[in-house]
């Protein structure tokens, strides 16, 4: 009743103005009669006015249009019927969007690209609560009206925009930008530009489908140097990418870190440093515990991290020194300190899983003068963890740790003393004494931090630590294989594991050292044969091209082995692997995701393709999703949610786990038994919830379920009665 008392005080006040303008141009008719003969014959359309047309155009808006647009409106409301004029400025129709279109691709009609944009904030913005405003042209829409509007805007926005500022067809630098916004273009166009991005942010937080927002990005990515120009919507698009990147599935991830990286590459220091602290933080949230399920997701953020650090190196070094000085901060408090808390921040996953990515980091820029001096810190950090609580419980620990070194001494052709850190573990009673707790299940040690008193007992666990430091140790002493100084490096390595031999029960163990007892042996003398006949002294710099073509050929008895022992170790990962649970196996690596993106070339080609099969579902922005999902994606949405639950499970059990109860330097044989009191009066506690729970779940029935279940059974009893009397 308001809006009609509204309509009718404005058609009244049209007439009363209409009297006024005739009776104006009468009076320039009497005082001018020149200048009105004038307007009469080059100016009739001044002189001809109607009651109709104060009225034509009250609810039209002229928000962010021109005349053109006005104009454009006007003559396409005189082409429809009188009884379709009142619903058309609220409902966006197909065949608007469709003309449109064609006179923006075929006429360059500015009016159409304003009137698109307009149809564009609509969509992004459908559903939201706009309450009285009187801005909102068009209220009403179709889901195939939304997929028409947003694919065309996403496909044919940025060349569009381009045109208007006179920018290339593609690329782009910050300097251009900058360059541009002093421009009459800019200043002309630049409320397109940011009505563009702007509402393709809202619409991505509002977006649910996976493949919606992988195109999306996908073709903002091209127009992402006009962020530039606005520095809080650049802020909000790298949370938004981060967030993507972290929690997405399919080929999403990829999608969000290419965004990213274009950001980057694109507009340089305005978003380097948030950039790299933003993904740094989000990969610490997502390697917060590690499962045979998330090894291959945590490999992938980190080559992404690696990979974005390539973009600015000297920029990245000051992150990455930073980050891992908090690090070695937190590996000091634990040396001082010494409490339960202190160390629990060091043995944990995410502390852990820091030290690889940095490790891979160093590796990969080895060779980079602004990288290279970042190692030696972080040796001396992995060595302190190493040795941080030299139990047998921590051997899964100590031996990733190794890991990392040798990695490091590859990478940077430094020697790291890592052999003690090995020797050590296979002079512990554990390992050297025949299991006492039966055969045990396989022990995957990249997904292990501490072992339990049960699992340390088994043989299981025993073999899997032995033949790690085999492994171990082969590859360090492989790495110096081809050193002049080979055999007094590999001579206190080969007594102590003569001397492991000899005190050894284990036959299977006794065994794998001898073989490898063997090849030091021979690769001692494969190197004493050619130092027997050099001439140049140790300090001279002729050493370091001692047997360098052998090396390049990987000759040494040593190098042999060690491939042998690398096809061994993948193989037990594969089984491992099959054995276990992928939850999104073909998410999780780098590379085939990025197989999976085409060039900007191929995308050029395929866009409208691959668009039309991306938004042709029925889903809106702010109405329930979940309705208007199918079937079959609701029921991956549960089968999601119930895998979310039980890794939630998983990860609970893993902190549990990852907690440093034992900070006695020796035997766990010689410790209390209290951790496994603990852990009995926790299991007895969890089995008494549980049964509570179990008990509990009957009265959260309602009245009419309890009363129908009970006639379901009465009914059933008198079934039986009836055949019984038959």
């Amino acid at each position: 009743m308001g809006e009609k008392g509204k309509k009718s005080k404005t058609m009244s006040k049209s007439p009363s103005a209409a009297k006024e303008h005739k009776e104006q141009l009468e009076r320039l008719q009497k005082k001018d009669p020149e200048f009105y003969q004038y307007l009469q014959q080059y100016g009739k359309d001044l002189l001809t006015f109607d009651d109709e047309d104060e009225d034509f155009d009250d609810d039209a808006e002229v928000d962010m249009e021109d005349a053109e647009n006005q104009l454009d409106d006007e003559t396409y409301q005189h082409d429809i019927p009188e009884e379709e004029e009142k619903p058309s400025k609220n409902v966006l129709t197909t065949e608007m969007v469709n003309s449109w279109c064609k006179s923006i691709r075929e006429d360059e009609k500015l009016s159409a690209v304003h009137s698109i944009m307009k149809a564009f904030r609509t969509a992004c913005h459908y559903g939201d609560d706009t309450g009285t405003d009187s801005s909102a042209k068009f209220a009403v829409m179709s889901s195939s009206v939304f997929n028409k509007i947003m694919l065309f805007t996403l496909s044919e926005m940025d060349r569009i925009l381009r045109k208007l500022l006179k920018l290339p067809a593609s690329g782009g630098k910050k300097e251009t930008i900058i360059e541009l916004m002093n421009t009459k273009q800019w200043k002309n166009y630049n409320h397109l530009v940011k009505s563009y991005l702007g509402n393709a942010l809202h619409v991505l937080n509002q977006m649910t489908d996976t493949k919606m927002i992988s195109f999306t990005l996908r073709r903002l990515q091209y127009s992402s140097v006009f962020l530039a120009a606005f520095p809080s919507l650049l802020r909000k698009y790298i949370k938004v990418a981060l967030h993507f990147w972290g929690t997405g599935g399919d080929a999403l991830p990829v999608v969000s870190f290419l965004f990213l990286r274009d950001l980057c590459v694109r507009l340089g220091s305005d978003c380097l440093d948030e950039c790299f602290r933003g993904i740094y933080k989000a990969y610490v949230l997502n390697c917060h515990f590690v499962n045979a399920s998330k090894i291959q997701h945590i490999q992938f953020l980190a080559n992404c991290v690696i990979e974005l650090i390539r973009v600015d190196l000297p920029t990245a070094y000051q992150h990455a020194f930073v980050f891992i000085r908090q690090l070695a901060m937190l590996l000091r408090d634990a040396l001082n300190m010494k409490t339960k808390e202190a160390f629990r921040k060091v043995y944990e996953w995410k502390f852990i899983n820091c030290l690889e990515l940095w490790t891979g980091a160093i590796c990969t820029y080895s060779s980079e003068a602004d990288f290279r001096p970042l190692a030696y810190p972080l040796t001396q950090i992995i060595s302190g963890v190493a040795r941080l609580v030299p139990t047998a419980r921590y051997f899964p620990l100590r031996l990733r740790c190794v890991k990392m070194l040798n990695r490091i001494s590859a990478a940077t052709g430094t020697f790291i003393p890592v052999s003690m850190l090995l020797l050590d573990m296979l002079e512990m009673k554990e390992l050297n004494r025949p299991p006492t707790g039966g055969v045990g299940k396989a022990v995957d040690l990249r997904t292990t931090l501490k072992a339990s008193k049960l699992i340390l007992k088994t043989r299981a666990f025993q073999e899997a630590c032995v033949i790690s430091v085999v492994e171990e140790l082969a590859e360090h002493l492989a790495q110096w294989s081809y050193s002049v100084a080979f055999f007094e490096l590999s001579f206190i390595p080969a007594v102590r594991l003569r001397s492991f031999c000899k005190c050894t029960k284990v036959e299977r163990f006794r065994k794998e050292m001898r073989h490898l007892i063997r090849k030091i042996e021979a690769n001692d003398d494969f190197t004493n044969e050619r130092r027997a006949s050099v001439t140049f002294l140790p300090n001279d710099n002729a050493a370091t091209s001692f047997l360098e073509d052998e090396k390049k050929m990987g000759t040494s008895p040593l190098s042999q082995y060690v491939t042998t022992l690398r096809q061994r170790a993948q193989q037990r990962n594969d089984s491992m692997m099959e054995s276990s649970v992928l939850v999104g196996e073909k998410s999780a690596v780098f590379g085939k995701k990025l197989d999976q993106i085409p060039d900007s070339d191929e995308e050029d080609d395929i866009k409208n393709d691959d668009g039309a099969t991306v938004f042709s579902s029925s889903w809106l922005p702010g109405g329930d999703s979940r309705a208007n999902l199918p079937k079959e994606e609701e029921k991956k949405k549960k089968k999601k949610k119930k895998k979310k639950k039980g890794m939630e499970q998983d990860e609970g059990v893993g902190d549990d786990e990852d907690v440093v109860e034992d900070l006695v330097l020796s035997s766990d044989e010689d410790e209390d038994e209290e951790d496994t009191a603990e852990e009995d009066g926790n299991e007895e506690q969890l089995g008494g919830s549980r049964q509570q729970n179990k008990k509990q779940k009957p009265k959260n029935l309602s009245n009419k379920n309890v009363r129908s279940h009970h006639h379901a059974k009465n009914n059933k009893s008198k079934k039986r009665k009836r055949a019984k009397l038959n």
